[in-house]
């Protein structure tokens, strides 16, 4: 008896068979990494989504962190500073300088460690060791030489963080970082303005500073650099206490 023949297109090792197999297989390839990483969070490309967390109030990302931790920074020296210059400034406009820094940054860090708190964050404690040199820098100061360094420190301060709470008001993405970030921008600019009514600002040290800096986009007040030696009489005309309302502080109650 003859052997049958084979049926020609039968069999997954005919020529149409193998086709089709081949093109199953390649199919499944680009399909399965789409499917396996369709449902997982943090997978679009993002240069931050290596640092970034998920919380439910929205993504925190690295330069979200950063932010909290700097404004914490930022609290545990400027607050300080602030008691100082109430009871060491020489002028009115100084004092109430002072009380305007602290007011602010007692609001602020209370709201900082709120936040924190609920995104899971952990925030130092203490200043870091340059800005215990810049209080020690202040506390040696004395008379006009202390109106002078106090204004000018906190004024390089201030306005290195100013543009960095708008680039952080810009690009989070979490809930509570923007809430943070418009009441920083309120006090920061409210400090600014205070500062600047003292009439002790040296703006050649403030300029000299800020551009030698460069405004570092990821820098914040706890570390902005102060200039090495203001001058002793402003170069540039600076709004008196007698000419200048002080506008009040900047803080409101934290919400409920």
């Amino acid at each position: 008896m003859r052997p049958r023949p084979p049926v020609k297109g039968r069999g997954i090792f005919s020529g149409t068979g193998l086709i089709v197999t081949c093109l199953t297989a390649t199919l499944a390839a680009l399909v399965f990494p789409i499917w396996s990483y369709s449902d997982r969070p943090g997978t679009t490309p993002n240069v931050l989504s290596a640092q970034t967390l998920q919380t439910r109030y929205g993504p925190l990302s690295a330069l979200d962190q950063d932010f909290l931790t700097k404004v914490r920074l930022a609290g545990l020296w400027e607050l300080p500073a602030g008691r100082q210059a109430q009871a060491k400034g020489t002028t009115p406009a100084v004092r109430t300088a002072g009380r305007h820094l602290v007011e602010g940054h007692r609001f602020l860090d209370e709201r900082v460690r709120g936040v924190a708190a609920r995104l899971n964050l952990a925030l130092p404690d203490e200043p870091n060791a340059q800005q215990k040199e810049w209080l020690d820098r202040l506390d040696r100061a004395r008379g006009a030489e202390y109106d002078r360094e106090f204004a000018t420190v906190l004024r390089v301060a201030h306005g290195t963080v100013f543009p960095v709470v708008a680039q952080v008001r810009a690009s989070t993405r979490n809930s509570l970082v923007r809430e943070l970030a418009d009441d920083a921008n309120t006090t920061v600019l409210d400090h600014i303005k205070v500062l600047e009514a003292t009439g002790q600002v040296d703006f050649d040290a403030v300029a000299r500073d800020l551009t030698a800096g460069g405004t570092p986009p990821a820098t914040a007040p706890g570390l902005a650099v102060p200039p090495s030696s203001p001058s002793a009489s402003p170069s540039t005309p600076s709004p008196s206490s007698s000419d200048y309302t002080l506008p009040p502080p900047a803080y409101r109650p934290p919400p409920d």
